[in-house]
């Protein structure tokens, strides 16, 4: 199992006079992620480093840094702790001194980890989408089924025969449920899962 942030954390370092700021958020899409860039980035700033990773999905910047002495060090201090589903920007205001390629990389990477190791963490739990439909004399007996399991309704739409259902829920107890509304409906669900996202 992985983790993911619980909620924003930041962690400040300073080497030779040069200040940095590390700030990691959870993020669930590159659009998140981008947004608490966003958010965060000080333009006063010399360099606004950051990497992110989303499942499969990860991209870094080095922001004017020589390249693959932030972005880089930032991305594997995220991978080294073990995070999914995380933002981290790593700030800079230069101090005056050069660091050398060898310091940033212990700066922006060490800054980074440091943040993420202290950061209040949360177990990640693999959601997995489904769609079904059901007539609607069971439709009671379908939403009460669902916060048993931790399912959660992204999206209802009727027709004149009934409901279609698009749910998310842990994906541990995905087969768990659909026996579950099966029973409840004497097997007059229609199961249709969706494309993972």
């Amino acid at each position: 199992m992985t983790d993911t942030l619980a909620k924003a954390a930041t962690h400040q370092l300073e080497v030779k006079h040069s200040r940095f700021i590390a700030q990691a958020a959870p993020a669930t899409s590159p659009q998140a992620a981008l947004a608490f860039l966003a958010q965060v980035a000080d333009p006063e700033a010399t360099h606004n480093c950051w990497a992110y990773r989303i499942g499969s999905e990860y991209r870094s910047s080095d922001d004017g840094e020589p390249a693959g002495t932030a972005g880089r060090p930032i991305l594997a201090a995220i991978e080294g702790q073990g995070c999914d589903q995380v933002m981290v920007v790593v700030t800079r205001w230069y101090g005056g001194i050069k660091l050398g390629a060898g310091g940033l990389v212990r700066a922006y990477g060490g800054a980074a980890a440091e943040c993420l190791r202290t950061a209040e963490r949360r177990l990640l739990v693999e959601m997995r989408e489904l769609r079904f439909g059901c007539v609607f004399d069971d439709l009671g007996n379908v939403h009460a089924a669902l916060s048993g399991y931790g399912a959660e309704k992204v999206d209802e739409d009727f027709d004149e025969t009934g409901a279609v259902l698009r749910i998310s829920l842990p994906a541990d107890r995905v087969d768990a449920l659909k026996t579950h509304l099966r029973d409840a409906t004497r097997n007059r669900v229609r199961f249709a899962e969706s494309d993972p996202e």
